[in-house]
Order: structure tokens, then sequence, then C-alpha cells
């Protein structure tokens, strides 16, 4: 599941290193809680920058002066995130790390389940615990924990950015990005989000990640399907390119809210961008509601190709919508989804690549997290 903020302009990506207050505190890996340091942090290279007296800690580059004010308490913040992701050397994950796929959390879930049921999620403590699960890595998501992914050029920001998840043992894997301006009408618009996939993607290359996911949301603007798909198909064969020349793996999802929410839709944008670096993100919630709601959605990722896929974000469905929006996401286990079959279908396929536990709007994202790796771990043996 994607962007946090549907009706957002989903250009404006998230920069999870800009950590609110709340985080200040950080858990030891022995259990006790430690403070974190009374001294500013340079959020940009994680450097000590001065005493108790500052009002404002500035980063040392001026080129970034719009992004180089941060209050103390949100400089406390990040000092507890770089203490805790210190002292995670002495952590011993509960749960192997899967030797067939590569595993991790995504954001959304934590971002989503907040937002929807109010609860706090620290960044740290959702770090912490992906550790000790033994996963491998995390997927970033637009507007959260707060902020802009830094731009490609931010260097010092995104070293900072890969240093703290790095401190976990954990890869920033993906990046999630917004592509509705890939099937604008506007040809102008269409190349300046070109342009702007190809800075994103020059960060994501920068901070470690491996994929890039896109979701094409938004609204028809005056054409008609078959005008979007032509003009999406496009885009998607240059984003191909841009990712292809940096080593990555572009894919991107459909929705059941999306103008493009088929099976027919799906394929044809795949085929007409026709470009072997961008690929298909499984999602078995909504390729379930393609498919009939029939809970085997293993089904139609058998007709697509698990060739074809990029990578997975794993969760069950009952086969309905959630409120009114998308595809209802379950923890493993709770829904109709098959997922053992699932599963079976991607290692018979020969996928061995990145899954991700989907938790978008479940209550409970970390029991989702833990559920989605057992079936993981079970099927990988």
């Amino acid at each position: 599941m994607p962007l946090t903020h549907r009706n957002a302009d989903p250009r404006q990506a998230s920069s999870p290193h800009q950590v609110p207050a709340s985080a200040g505190w950080a858990r030891n890996a022995g259990g006790p809680h430690t403070r974190a340091t009374d001294l500013p942090v340079d959020l940009s290279a994680g450097r000590k920058t001065g005493g108790p007296s500052a009002d404002r800690v500035e980063t040392r580059d001026a080129g970034r002066a719009e992004l180089g004010r941060y209050s103390r308490r949100e400089a406390f913040g990040l000092g507890a995130l770089a203490l805790a992701g210190g002292l995670m050397g002495q952590v011993q994950a509960s749960s192997p790390h899967n030797l067939r796929w590569r595993t991790a959390v995504g954001l959304n879930g934590f971002e989503s389940a907040a937002r929807k049921y109010r609860k706090s999620f620290p960044l740290w403590e959702i770090l912490d615990f992906a550790a000790r699960q033994g996963f491998d890595g995390v997927e970033l998501v637009q507007g959260w924990p707060m902020g802009n992914y830094p731009g490609a050029e931010q260097r010092e920001r995104i070293a900072a950015l890969r240093r703290l998840y790095a401190g976990y043992g954990l890869q920033v894997f993906s990046i999630q990005l917004g592509a509705d301006g890939a099937f604008d009408p506007d040809e102008a618009k269409r190349r300046r989000w070109v342009e702007e996939m190809r800075d994103r993607a020059a960060f994501a290359k920068q901070v470690g990640c491996s994929c890039l996911g896109l979701w094409p949301h938004g609204g028809l603007r005056g054409q008609s399907v078959e005008q979007a798909i032509d003009r999406l198909a496009q885009s998607f064969h240059q984003v191909g390119q841009i990712a292809a020349d940096l080593g990555l793996v572009a894919a991107f999802e459909i929705e059941p809210p999306f103008v493009f929410n088929t099976e027919e839709h799906l394929r044809r944008i795949h085929a007409q961008a026709d470009h072997p670096a961008l690929k298909l993100i499984y999602d078995p919630s909504h390729f379930d509601l393609m498919n009939g709601s029939t809970g085997r959605p293993h089904e139609m990722l058998a007709r697509v190709g698990v060739q074809n896929i990029g990578y997975v974000h794993l969760t069950d469905t009952d086969g309905t919508l959630r409120d009114g929006g998308t595809s209802k996401h379950l923890s493993c286990g709770d829904g109709h989804a098959q997922i053992p079959e699932s599963l079976r279908v991607l290692r018979g396929g020969g996928f061995r690549g990145w899954i991700m536990i989907d938790g978008w709007e479940v209550p409970d994202p970390y029991e989702a997290c833990v559920k989605g790796k057992e079936m993981i771990d079970a099927a990988a043996r």
C-alpha cells in the first residue's frame, strides 16, 4: 500500500531522519533507557555542534539554508536515534534472517495506523523492533515521520540517513513515490515528473536502495483511460532507463481506487513501458480484488508471471475495501488470501527479491510484521 496522504501532492516526499521530539529517549540494547546527549547534533552529518546554550542547530552547508535550521528539541530527538543506532551492535535478533528472501518493514503501515487510530510509533522503536525480529530493511514512505526526502545533491544529509538505518543493521531498500505526473495530459508536466524521478532515483541509490516504488494515482484530467495508459507507459519506460543506469529496479502498483484498476490495465502498462528494469509490485490484497475477490490472488500472480515482479508488499485481505478506501489489508493469516500459496508461487517462479510486510491501516502493524515474517520464514524452509 502506498503513499501516506492520497490527497496530498505525491511529490512531497519524506525524510525520516527529520525526527519528532517525541523520540528523545532511546532504548538500550540491554533493556534500560538511555538519555540522549544534551549537545545539539548536526542533522546533516551526525556530529555534535554546540553546547546546551545554543538555541538553534544549523547544518554546515549554507547551500541548504532552507533546510538547515532545527530546534534543540528536534536535535535531541535525532541524538537519541543516533545513540540507539550506535548500541545496536549489542542486539541479538530474536528471529533469524531469511536466507531465501530479503525481508522488510514498511513505514507506511506505521504512518497509516498512527493517523487512522491515533497511535504513536517512534521511529527508533520501529527500527529496534525490525532489527530484533530479523528483518533486513525498511521501505520509506512519503510525509512521515516528517519533512522531505533530501535532494540528490544533499550528500551529507543522505549519508546521515543511511547511517541511521545502518546503525540498526537495516538497509533502506526502497522509497515510495507518487506517479500522477507520469500521465498528466500536459507534456511539459510529464517531462518535469521524469526529471524529478531522476533526482529521486539518485537519492535512492545514495541511501542504499535496491528498488523504487511507483504509484500512479490521480484523476484522468480530461483524457481517456487509453490515453492515460499510453502516456503513463511512455513515462515509465524513461524511469525504467533511469533505474537501470543506477543499477536499481523500478516497480509500480495499481489499486482499486485508481483509474488504472484491472489486470488488463496492469498488463498493458507494463507491456507498453517495455523496459527490463520496470517491474510490478505484488500486493495480494490488490491482486485479490482484481481477481474477483476469490481469495486466490496467487492465480493472477501466476498469470502475470513471477519473472515480472520487482518486489512484494505482503498482506492478507478479506476481498473488500477498508472504509471505502483501497483494498483492506490484514495481518497474514487473518484474511482469505491463502498467503502460503502466494509464497509457494513466488518460490516456484524463482523470486529471490525483497518482501515488505505491508500493514497499511492495520491497527497493530507490529503484529502484522511478526505474522508476516513467520509465514515468509516458514515458506523459505
